[in-house]
């Protein structure tokens, strides 16, 4: 494999390969930011990845008062899925469980798309026929009564059929502080980019994946090529001055946007240098043959 170097730092000349996808995102307020973002960390647990978990979510961006419908502290939050139908399901599901139930919560659209989601207009039913339709500056919204006031709540939110999966870099480091600190500062970048989210914990990912496996039924197994224990076994893509891999997965409500974030988060590890992060960055693919948006690294470098 060709490989380019950057302020010491090794890139391979290999590309992330990612799949299109639905998304929606909505904009939670409540009286303080801290409360809009609890409602929002609890609705986007375990929304890591479509293979086990129905759908990938994240807080996309923090708002201010100035910039949420009533005036409150929010956050944008974004839903990805692979078809309308689970979107639609994971939304109701963690909208009323997670968002509802929060003290002194509100949701909004968050996405002007080509079909509305339901919302309000799914979670009204809740108000057990005391809820009350608003309609306000050509929106419509329902007020909810709960135990704290009412629950408002936009009637829906757009879907994108635009959106992307599965932008990713690998960070390889000669431990696993190293690596760690290169994939921290990767996330402090790339969440500085609009409409780009990172599903995993903290936006870090430890057990990559490959496709498929050798035991019936799995969709996804360990990225052995890539796992420093299996490097005398297996037909590795390590070097022996590597002992620790860490990966960054992108989602995208465009192809612009997970570009954008892939190029903030390299820029961000190049800067660092192989001293006190990653000795090299590659990033995942199945050969080109699955997904049909391709991120080439030497594209994206600063």
């Amino acid at each position: 494999m060709q490989q380019l170097t950057r302020n010491g730092v090794v890139i391979d000349n290999t590309f992330a390969e990612a799949f299109g996808m639905r998304a929606t995102a909505i904009v939670i307020t409540a009286p303080t930011l801290g409360w809009a973002r609890q409602a929002a960390i609890t609705m986007t647990g375990y929304a890591t990845s479509v293979i086990g978990c129905g759908c990938e979510a994240a807080i996309d961006v923090d708002l201010p008062e100035s910039k949420t419908p009533d005036g409150r502290p929010g956050c944008r939050v974004m839903i990805f899925a692979m078809g309308t139908d689970e979107l639609q399901k994971q939304l109701k599901s963690r909208l009323g469980q997670c968002v509802l139930t929060s003290p002194g919560s509100a949701c909004f659209a968050g996405l002007e798309g080509s079909a509305p989601l339901d919302l309000g207009n799914a979670l009204r039913y809740f108000g057990d026929g005391w809820q009350i339709s608003k309609k306000f500056g050509g929106r419509h919204y329902w007020r909810v009564p709960v135990m704290d006031g009412e629950f408002l709540c936009e009637a829906t939110t757009g879907l994108t059929k635009n959106a992307v999966g599965g932008g990713n870099l690998l960070f390889l480091a000669a431990d696993n502080a190293k690596a760690l600190h290169a994939a921290e500062r990767a996330v402090a970048a790339i969440g500085k980019v609009p409409g780009a989210i990172m599903p995993f914990p903290g936006g870090v990912v430890r057990s990559g994946s490959k496709v498929g496996g050798k035991y019936k039924g799995m969709m996804a197994s360990t990225n052995d090529a890539f796992a420093p224990t299996l490097r005398g076994v297996v037909n590795s893509a390590l070097t022996p001055d590597v002992n620790a891999v860490l990966e960054v997965v992108i989602d995208g409500e465009t192809s612009d946007a997970v570009a954008a974030a892939m190029r903030a988060g390299l820029k961000a590890v190049i800067d660092l240098g192989p001293k006190r992060g990653a000795l090299r960055i590659s990033a995942g693919n199945y050969g080109g043959k699955l997904g049909k948006f391709h991120y080439h690294l030497k594209d994206l470098l600063p």
